[in-house]
């Protein structure tokens, strides 16, 4: 691996696999909005099982209140 190449630290402009809204990914400039949601370990299983990629603030936010709401209803 070449350690003097450059590093892509632009954001990536992505789409939610969830509602396919548009929004970027900050994951490769190390400040990816996301960085600050908490989601439960059964939850963030559910969600990889089901969702390949990052998802967008908004689904996460309603993944999670629903999630908080009813535990055992899992992500819509």
């Amino acid at each position: 691996m070449d350690r003097t190449a450059p590093h892509d630290t632009a954001p990536l402009d992505v789409r939610c696999p969830r509602c396919g809204g548009g929004f970027e990914c900050g994951v490769n400039a190390g400040h990816c909005a996301c960085f600050g949601i908490r989601l439960t370990d059964t939850l963030r299983t559910e969600l990889a099982a089901r969702y390949s990629g990052c998802l967008c603030l908004a689904c996460l936010r309603e993944l999670i209140d629903a999630d908080r709401a009813d535990p055992a209803a899992g992500p819509g």
